[in-house]
């Protein structure tokens, strides 16, 4: 089913990813400790060092996600999501098979995500590791959290 998405860019600006991206913060604020949400807010994903790719099904937003550069080769996988009509059926898949390459062809050395360790989070940890990210401890700016699990893998593989 992932063959007819359109993966392209997004400067932040297009209604459907607002939308989408709103959906996100709330849900990810409602079930995450204040201290344990590292959600970017719409004017953090147009900072000039994070890439927002959306992918298309027609005019359908059917998932969103995020490349966060930290600089020396390291990059962070951030707000990843699909749109509830499109879980399961490789939406999220084709996003993060996505930004996995883009960061490829920006020099990465390095890919790293944090996400959640509750049961809300499972289908998302499973998801990235498929796609071979590892436990790992915490990176960039974040610290150690219970709420919190930092995930990493080389980014060729």
């Amino acid at each position: 089913m992932t063959a007819d998405l359109d993966i392209r860019p997004s400067n932040v600006t297009e209604p459907p990813v607002i939308a989408l991206l709103t959906a996100h913060f709330e849900n990810m604020r409602a079930i995450s400790p204040p201290d344990a949400c590292f959600v970017l807010d719409l004017d953090g994903l147009r900072a000039p060092d994070v890439q927002m790719l959306a992918a298309w099904r027609g005019k359908d937003l059917a998932a969103i996600g995020a490349l966060k550069h930290h600089g020396d080769g390291l990059f962070e996988i951030k707000s990843m999501r699909s749109d509830d009509r499109f879980r399961r059926n490789g939406a999220g898949s084709a996003i993060l098979a996505a930004l996995i390459d883009l960061a490829k062809t920006q020099g990465a050395a390095h890919l790293a995500l944090e996400t959640g360790t509750t049961d809300h989070f499972a289908p998302s940890r499973g998801l990235y590791a498929r796609f071979g990210f590892a436990p790992c401890g915490p990176f960039a700016d974040y610290a150690a959290h219970p709420h919190s699990l930092f995930m990493d893998r080389p980014a060729r593989m």
